[in-house]
């Protein structure tokens, strides 16, 4: 059979996702990722699908959101997200992942894949013949020129923070303790607690730290809600933290048998388990106010901060007016676009849009019908929302059940979430077995 080849920008997770799934089809890919050459300010390494922010996808249990879009994958074949579940470190019912071991099985997959030709070196305008454009939140101002004057409509953006990592062996387990909340799952989580009056001391820290300016073209910033600096948390008044992520319901100190008035959790970062990150602690303090801030914690007085938390512009197009629910262009159809650049927000989100458009690649290309999922399920509802042109202003989203076809329950079940999340699964991994599984080639 007759292959073409194809041009993918971007080994980030949507890229490399894209980059395996038209290779095990049979079809050859120049997989661009500019990295080491050109830097993003955010990336610390040159592997492919490095993860620079938290090292969690969110929850597998497929009554939640994310984790029926992951267990969609798997049925889809997906391959990031098997090797997510064979790097994965303890986090209660959170699948995160060892960052480094990660990337380094998704590159070494790439770079000894016969289909797939990995080139080191900046792509600055959209190339001819079939082309992925996944060139993520951090696309590199040429290419985005490129971009911008292929639209013809200026960029959206917002605004990503990246929390801090700790080294484990500077916590001082005399005050923090291990736990998950609601005791679900192994205690995988290092919490430390807080009285009142701890909490007001930090919180006043908090407040006052100054923080990295922003450059002339980043005023105005645009923040994601679902990934908010902690400081402008923060500003939303005192115990805007206590009700987000440093709130400590659920969670028990079995030493003291209390419930404390909040709690700084850290995640399990690397499988060796010498590195947490403080979980929902994005940032951008300068980094003397984030030592300053970070050891004001109970138990963290004498923390070892490996990296410090620093924030970055994260740009995406107008998907709703530029792509289908495909991830094909409207107006130039061998042209494809995938992760967070299309307003997918989320390491999960970004992958399965890697899987879509790397799936659908590959049926243009063979001359077989696009993949249209429909909104029953969690990713055709999840590409549908982001190519809906009835969108004004678009921002860019999670997973949720917001965005899926609903189900109907008996009236006195209406208000039963737990039921309506698992009868949307159940509809969801059904229509995908018997409707798509097995069927689509690779």
């Amino acid at each position: 059979m007759e292959t073409k080849e194809v041009s993918i920008i971007g080994a980030g997770l949507a890229g490399s996702e894209a980059a395996i799934q038209l290779a095990k089809r049979g079809i050859k890919v120049n997989l661009y990722e500019m990295r080491p050459q050109k830097t993003t300010g955010a990336h610390t390494t040159e592997k492919l699908a490095e993860f620079v922010c938290s090292n969690s996808l969110g929850s597998y249990d497929t009554t939640n959101a994310s984790g029926l879009l992951k267990r969609e994958m798997e049925l889809l074949g997906g391959e990031l997200i098997k090797i997510a579940y064979e790097t994965r470190v303890p986090a209660g019912n959170a699948l995160a992942i060892d960052r480094e071991g990660f990337s380094e099985k998704v590159t070494e997959l790439i770079e000894s894949n016969d289909n797939i030709n990995l080139i080191r070196e900046e792509v600055t305008s959209i190339p001819d013949g079939n082309v992925i454009i996944a060139s993520g939140p951090l696309t590199s101002d040429a290419l985005a020129a490129s971009i911008r004057e292929f639209t013809e409509s200026d960029y959206l953006y917002f605004f990503d923070a990246i929390a801090p990592i700790i080294e484990k062996d500077s916590i001082n387990f005399d005050i923090a303790f291990w736990a998950s909340r609601y005791d679900k799952g192994e205690a995988s989580y290092i919490n430390c607690p807080m009285n009142k009056e701890q909490y007001e001391k930090f919180y006043n820290i908090l407040i006052n730290a100054p923080r990295i300016e922003l450059k002339t073209f980043e005023k105005g910033a645009k923040f994601f809600e679902s990934c908010l600096p902690v400081e402008v948390l923060a500003s939303r008044g005192v115990d805007t933290l206590r009700f987000g992520p440093m709130k400590p319901v659920g969670l028990i100190d079995k030493r003291t048998g209390e419930e404390n008035y909040a709690v700084v959790q850290l995640r399990q970062d690397n499988s060796a388990k010498t590195l947490f990150n403080l979980v929902g602690f994005q940032t951008n303090l300068k980094w003397g106010s984030q030592k300053e801030l970070v050891q004001s914690i109970p138990g963290l007085e004498h923390a070892n901060i490996v990296r410090y938390g620093v924030m970055h512009r994260n740009t995406f197009i107008n998907s709703p007016k530029l792509i289908n629910c495909t991830l094909q262009a409207r107006t130039r159809e061998n042209l494809f676009f995938a992760g967070q650049l299309t307003g997918t927000e989320g390491y999960t989100e970004s992958i399965a849009s890697g899987l879509l458009a790397g799936i659908n690649m590959a049926n243009y290309i063979k001359g077989n019908p696009l993949l249209q999922l429909p909104k029953t399920t969690m990713l055709g509802a999840l590409s549908r929302y982001i190519t809906d042109e009835q969108h004004e202003k678009f921002q860019p989203i999670n997973s949720n059940w917001g965005i899926v076809e609903p189900v109907e329950l008996p009236k006195k079940e209406r208000k039963n979430k737990k039921l309506k999340a698992e009868l949307i699964a159940k509809r969801s991994l059904e229509y995908i077995n018997d409707n798509i599984s097995g069927k689509i080639s690779g």
